[in-house]
């Protein structure tokens, strides 16, 4: 915890730095919020300096969830510290929603904050986006620590490629690629025409598959500048997509890229969606992309631009908008919902149930047809031409009954709280898969200010269920867990 505090004030002090330098005002709350939270860091650490390193199973998930716990409160300071949110649930509600890459706000006007705090705010996207627990891996080991416990709570289920025996180094290599990414998407974007300080947030929130814009129309303040969105649109797919597999472009493995089933169905389901959705928007619907050119009905490339963006940013979950989606038709905004469930790939930065569990869950079920015509054959589940092991199998059912039962749950109280069907449903769908942008009154031209302080809190534990993917946090809850063994 006193580690993770301890980067966790390094990267204020970074805001810190871009404060000063744009003079906007909030350089000494930032660097106060910086300095407390570190002193915290260094406080706990020193008191638990005697303590056995060794760290099991259970502590791997008490860490991990309490850790996201610890990181979000700490990053409150900044914001309350400077005014900018002076509310605590907000406050809390912004930072837990930028860790656990969700993207959701309760700001209504995003470019009136200084600039050192849009970037700490991008920056809670970026530290969350490949897991603050992860980077804790590489660390750790100093500390003679070991961190496989930590890892397997991080990203429980299936998709545990390792790129090298050790898993500090797994964490580094995948380190470097996020960071390479993120400094040549900011490169392009600032080429493409975006200021610096615009580009380098949006690349933080990109490559995190956040969704936190500096502008309050998000990506539709360029609409005018359309190389601007496809490089955003380049940039989500990467995010969305196992890092393995950009581990393996960079070393020349392309088989291993091109048989991976799960980046395969990945592709085609974004082909598929966006040609649905193109049509749709290119036939039927009106879409705003400038003050001067008000329509997209019958402009092709504007339409399937428009609908291959809003794909990529739902089923990554960054939750980018370059429009209001649920003004387009009924069907696109049921589409678009039934979208909010898939989620990205695993191993990728992405929220939501993830295209590998839906892809084993789809052919467990074909194969019970043939189960039931040949009652005594072994047909087991495989992938990548590996047979896939029934623990794993049912785990994966297990999570896809639990993630609806939760997204129900969560739906249920949101409408207890005065919301209506479709914001309720919007709601509870967007928080626990990190989406971002919702439906109803949670739209994406509006966005969370209007839910009463508690439905802000309640929100808040979806993101942190559904970025941790619900086991790392509800094993906590269960009695069996705090029993000695």
């Amino acid at each position: 915890m006193g580690l993770l505090l301890l980067c966790n004030g390094s990267f204020m002090l970074l805001a810190t730095f871009a404060s000063g330098i744009y003079q906007d005002g909030a350089t000494l709350d930032i660097a106060l919020a910086a300095i407390v939270t570190m002193l915290f860091g260094v406080m706990a650490m020193f008191y638990t300096r005697g303590h056995k390193k060794e760290v099991k199973r259970k502590e791997g998930y008490m860490i991990v969830t309490f850790g996201w716990v610890v990181m979000s409160i700490s990053g409150t300071l900044p914001y309350l510290f400077s005014g900018a949110i002076p509310s605590v649930t907000n406050a809390f509600f912004e930072t837990i929603s930028g860790y656990t890459t969700t993207g959701a706000s309760i700001l209504n006007d995003i470019e009136s904050l200084p600039e050192g705090i849009l970037l700490w705010r991008s920056l809670t996207h970026w530290i969350g986006g490949m897991g603050i627990i992860v980077l804790a891996i590489a660390i750790l080991p100093l500390l003679g620590i070991g961190g496989m416990q930590l890892f397997a709570a991080e990203a429980p289920g299936p998709g545990g490629d390792k790129l090298h025996p050790r898993i500090t180094d797994t964490a580094k290599r995948l380190w470097l690629i996020y960071l390479g990414y993120t400094v040549a998407e900011t490169i392009l974007l600032k080429l493409a025409g975006m200021s610096f300080f615009d580009a380098i947030n949006h690349a933080l929130s990109t490559l995190s598959t956040g969704g936190f814009s500096t502008k309050n129309t998000s990506i539709a303040y360029w609409n005018d500048t359309p190389i601007i969105q496809y490089i955003i649109i380049f940039f989500m797919f990467l995010a969305g997509t196992n890092f393995v597999i950009s581990y393996f472009a960079f070393t020349g493995k392309v088989q291993r890229i091109i048989k991976d089933e799960e980046f395969r169905a990945y592709t085609l389901l974004i082909i598929v969606f966006t040609i649905i959705a193109g049509l749709i928007v290119y036939f039927q619907a009106n879409v705003p992309i400038s003050e001067y050119h008000p329509k997209v009905l019958g402009d092709g490339e504007s339409a399937f631009r428009h609908a291959l963006f809003q794909v990529l940013a739902i089923v990554t979950t960054t939750g980018f908008v370059t429009a209001d989606f649920t003004n387009w038709t009924p069907f696109l905004t049921v589409f678009f919902f039934g979208l909010m469930f898939l989620g990205g790939s695993a191993g990728s930065t992405s929220g939501g149930i993830k295209v590998m569990r839906h892809l084993l869950i789809i052919k467990n079920g074909i194969l019970e047809f043939k189960r039931t015509l040949h009652t005594n054959a072994i047909i087991p589940v495989r992938y990548n031409q590996k047979t896939v092991s029934e623990h794993i199998v049912y785990n994966i059912i297990a999570f896809f009954v639990l993630y609806m039962l939760l997204f129900i749950i969560g739906a249920l109280v949101l409408g207890y709280l005065g919301l209506d069907f479709e914001s309720a449903i919007g709601g509870a769908a967007s928080s626990l898969g990190n989406v971002g942008p919702a439906l109803g009154e949670l739209n994406p031209v509006v966005n969370f200010s209007a839910l009463p302080a508690f439905g802000k809190w309640w929100c808040g534990f979806l993101m942190l269920l559904g970025r941790l993917e619900l086991f790392t946090v509800l094993i906590l809850f269960v009695p069996y867990f705090w029993k000695k063994t």
